[in-house]
């Protein structure tokens, strides 16, 4: 950490300039928190880069006397002048195709399970909540969980019952019934359980979460489709186009910086920093 301490000082007191024009420590400093990092001088160096990309559009922009109306934006806010004229610079400069409905075709095709729905499970569950940092409390949550299992292997029909009598879940009143749900809507540890059982089917151990153990039972699984393009062609076609857009862009900035000098920082790779 020393080290890293050292060299982001010795980073600040470097100067930074586009074609003569300083990039202030002050500006770079306030930009730092849009690029968050473990060490505090890649989030420098990142936030510098950032800000000469776009004093080197700002420049362009004023060269080529592009002037567009800042429009409004989410959040109530509106574009500064800046952000507007290096837009009217992209729109200007930067062009690309349109892509055609067989191309949007094609990456379909071999993007298939990429644009699918996503598989549906009708899930039960009784909660034994206990937060894993108490230990004596997930020992006993353990135990009981444990037992009720017990009970289960000899009673599966008395799932239900055991819910509303031990369940921590509001889901409790109904016999511990989550209703249909989604991998994706539940914790890591009780997606990939649930995706182990089949219809009918109680885990056979209880299942450790961070915030307590579950019993599980699948009650219906109801498997994700392929959706047929003509559902997702303008999502395609967005994705290109943005995908596109992002790599011409990236390829405009990169002349930029070629023809430019830029002092106190490299921008290897400028073509991947992000235009704001």
């Amino acid at each position: 950490m020393p080290c890293a301490v050292h060299d982001k000082a010795l980073l600040e007191r470097t100067p930074i300039s586009v074609n003569g024009v300083i990039i202030a420590h002050d500006d770079i400093a306030r930009e730092v928190q849009h690029h968050p990092s473990a060490r505090p001088v890649a989030a420098w160096q990142s936030a510098a880069r950032a800000l000469v990309v776009r004093e080197l559009l700002r420049q362009e922009a004023t060269r080529l006397g592009i002037d567009v109306e800042p429009e409004p934006l989410e959040g109530g806010r509106h574009e500064t002048e800046e952000e507007a004229r290096i837009r009217g610079l992209i729109a200007q400069e930067v062009t690309t195709p349109e892509p055609d409905r067989a191309t949007c075709r094609r990456y379909y095709e071999q993007n298939r399970q990429h644009f699918r729905t996503e598989t549906v499970y009708e899930v039960a569950h009784i909660l034994f909540a206990a937060c894993q940092d108490d230990a004596e409390a997930y020992a006993q949550a353990a135990h009981a969980a444990d037992r009720a299992l017990a009970v289960l292997r000899q009673e599966p029909d008395r799932f239900g019952d055991l819910a509303r009598e031990h369940s921590s879940c509001p889901s409790s009143a109904q016999g511990g019934d989550l209703g249909q749900v989604t991998a994706g809507e539940t914790t890591p540890e009780f997606a990939q359980a649930l995706c182990a059982l089949t219809e009918g089917e109680i885990s056979d151990e209880p299942v450790k979460a961070p915030y307590g153990l579950h019993i599980i039972r699948l009650d219906r699984k109801i498997e994700g489709t392929i959706l047929p393009f003509e559902s997702v062609a303008d999502r395609v076609a967005h994705y290109l186009r943005e995908s596109v857009m992002r790599r011409a862009t990236g390829q405009y900035v990169a002349r930029l910086v070629s023809a430019a000098e830029i002092t106190g920082i490299t921008l290897e790779g400028a073509s991947e920093h992000q235009v704001s």
